[in-house]
């Protein structure tokens, strides 16, 4: 695994550089085969969708581009609360992406059926390797409690399943997700955390430096087994490091 910290001024620069990770990925994808892409959902990543709606709507070709999501919560499509919502709202409408690339998690569906469902359709689109799905870029963000995609210490359990997407839920509010597992996550061609801000500081450290029960924490189990791991921080939240 190759591993790069890069620290930023602002959510500017690093939206840039996340934006030419993109385009770098999509130029270089082999003719005939689409650059595959899960999306993460949360406050950064919309500020980071919105400048590349904003600044690569021409720069990066869409049409060759597959869009996934690496969790998504149980709830309607327009809910506030949806990631798919989110994306949509900020960078897919935005920019000349085909519909028929746009892979959604049906939150409003059983969530156990809708794993099953969205499994196959990844499946069914993407490389795999011993039906483990192998995404070009993986996008995941950090939570204060060190969770990451929907993947949270009470139930880490789930970065181990041998199945590509399960069903999660949240341990306050109990609401049921559909999450990646670590066993895709590990698979992708590159994963991408993305943390800003004074508040992700002390998790970050904990994380990257292995800081005392780090091992609890399901963002310090991202290790892709053959691909290249990147932590995109500002300023503020590599305070720790």
């Amino acid at each position: 695994m190759k591993k790069h910290i890069k620290i930023f001024n602002n959510i500017a620069e690093l939206s840039q550089y996340f934006a030419t990770l993109i385009a770098s990925g999509v130029q270089n994808t082999p003719e005939g085969r689409f650059f595959s892409i899960a999306l993460s959902g949360g406050s950064t990543p919309k500020v980071v969708f919105e400048y590349l709606a904003a600044h690569f709507k021409e720069a990066i070709a869409w049409d060759n581009v597959q869009v996934f999501w690496s969790d998504e919560r149980c709830v309607f499509p327009e809910s506030p609360e949806s990631n798919y919502r989110m994306a949509k709202e900020s960078l897919l409408d935005r920019v000349p992406i085909p519909a028929a690339q746009i892979f959604r998690m049906q939150g409003e569906a059983d969530p156990a059926a809708e794993a099953a469902r969205y499994t196959e359709a990844v499946l069914q689109s993407t490389p795999h390797f011993n039906g483990i799905p192998v995404f070009d870029l993986l996008m995941l963000g950090l939570g204060d409690d060190g969770h990451t995609a929907s993947i949270f210490p009470h139930n880490s359990h789930l970065f181990y399943s041998e199945l590509p997407f399960e069903v999660a839920d949240h341990p306050q509010s109990g609401q049921h997700r559909i999450t990646v597992t670590g066993q895709t996550i590990n698979h992708a061609n590159a994963v991408v955390f993305i943390a800003t801000g004074a508040a992700k500081a002390e998790m970050v450290a904990n994380v990257l430096e292995k800081r005392a029960g780090w091992e609890k924490l399901p963002a310090a189990l991202v290790q892709p087994e053959a691909g290249t791991l990147f932590w995109l921080l500002d300023v503020a939240a590599a305070g720790e490091l």
